[in-house]
This record gives C-alpha cells, sequence and structure tokens, in this order.
C-alpha cells in the first residue's frame, strides 16, 4: 500500500539523471535562454527560413559571407521549442568564423553529436531544422535592392 510518507520519498526522490545528462541539460538550457546571435543581420548576403510542419518550429538563419567563402557573421531567429531554439544557437556558435565548405562537410549526424542528448525521431527534427536551414541558407544569396 501506498502511503503518503511513501508517496512524499518518491515524489521528492533524486533524479535518475547522471551528472553528463544534467550538464547536457544546463548547457542546452543556457543557449536557449541566453541564445548565440540571435536576432537579425544588417549585412546579410545570404538567408534562408523554414519551419517544421510537425510542430511548427520556426528558424531563419542570415549569412554575412566573404567572397572566399567565410563565415564574416551569421545570426538566427525563430520560434519554437527548446530544442529547435538551443539547436539553432549550437549551431551558429560552432559555425562562426568558419567556411561555406565547413558548413557543406558538417553533417546532420554532426549536428545531433553537437545537440548531445539522444533525441526521439520526431525530437531529431527539431534539433537538425536550424542544420537543414543552414545547409540552403549558404546557397540563398539575399538580392540586393
Amino acid at each position: 500500500m501506498l502511503t503518503n510518507s511513501s508517496l512524499e520519498k518518491t515524489r521528492f526522490a533524486p533524479s535518475s539523471m547522471s551528472s553528463d545528462e544534467e550538464i547536457y541539460q544546463d548547457h542546452i538550457l543556457d543557449h536557449y535562454e541566453d541564445p548565440f546571435h540571435r536576432g537579425h543581420l544588417k549585412t546579410a548576403t545570404h538567408a534562408h527560413e523554414d519551419k517544421n510542419p510537425l510542430c511548427g518550429d520556426v528558424v531563419r538563419i542570415e549569412l554575412d559571407l566573404e567572397e572566399a567563402g567565410k563565415i564574416r557573421n551569421l545570426f538566427f531567429d525563430g520560434q519554437g521549442c527548446i530544442i529547435s531554439q538551443a539547436s539553432a544557437s549550437m549551431l551558429l556558435e560552432e559555425m562562426f568564423g568558419k567556411t561555406v565548405e565547413d558548413i557543406k562537410e558538417f553533417s546532420a549526424e554532426d549536428m545531433l553529436k553537437l545537440y548531445g542528448p539522444r533525441l526521439t525521431p520526431n525530437r531529431q527534427k527539431c534539433c537538425l531544422l536550424s542544420w537543414k536551414v543552414l545547409q540552403s541558407a549558404v546557397h540563398s544569396p539575399v538580392n540586393a535592392e
């Protein structure tokens, strides 16, 4: 029989998460609450936006690329779950100062490793949204007006 005392012990039992999982959780929350380069880039030379039709998450990435293909600057904006927004921040931090070739070589598997915790297939789509947008952004020049 479950008593109030045993119920309280169960409810407030220490977390079963390992210390590695807790570090990942903290890292993800840090990127969600204080994202790297969130906003708009007035000097963008390339940009792309897409959404996850399953949940409605949206990510837009704007790039300022040098002629030689080096990333001078990059920003993202969007709305959605913690996974989609934190992974966008993580990805841009990882790609800052790299080249278009580095972006092209960075695989979906690399993105999932960068994010950290294992995700269900539907949640992987949230994580990979920014990766997909970045892969398209390098091929999407902004029209000069």
